[in-house]
């Protein structure tokens, strides 16, 4: 029994050393995303959009599950005129995350810029219809409104 209780000793020192080591690892890498995260809003923000593209494509490559990254990016896009690389975006936000509002309308919004009125209008009543799930009725009544201009 003696004999085993040195293995223990170092079988426990090399379990918590291990365990802290990964724990460190992702403080790290939380800490460094965030910071990243902010300067990228803050350049968005600014409208410094060729600095926040850096950063937010920076993000994705270290954390691919932030949507709200991609969102954004997407917005970037769109606004550059790269319309198809930010629709692609906003599909694989829709993909993983099916209840973000934000996504529909973002698609639903590239969707009218290219004249595809359907596809938009059943992106609009998804949108509106999470955010009366979601309890955020101000949201959906202004695509209500939005909506209804369509059918006009």
């Amino acid at each position: 029994m003696l004999e085993t209780y040195p293995i223990t000793n170092i079988f426990a020192v090399v379990t918590v050393v291990t365990s802290i080591a990964i724990l460190s690892y992702f403080a790290w890498k939380t800490l460094i995303t965030a910071n990243l995260f902010q300067k990228g809003v803050n350049l968005y923000q600014a409208q410094e959009y060729e600095g926040a593209e850096a950063i937010f494509r920076q993000l994705i490559a270290i954390n691919s599950t932030n949507d709200l990254v991609r969102l954004l990016l997407g917005d970037i896009l769109s606004q550059g005129g790269n319309i198809e690389e930010a629709k692609e975006l906003f599909v694989q936000v829709i993909r993983r995350s099916p209840k973000n509002a934000d996504a529909y309308l973002r698609l639903a919004n590239i969707l009218m810029r290219q004249n595809q009125q359907a596809e938009a209008r059943e992106n609009l009543l998804l949108a509106r219809d999470l955010c009366q799930k979601q309890r955020q009725h101000e949201r959906a009544a202004k695509i209500v409104q939005v909506l209804e201009k369509f059918s006009k």
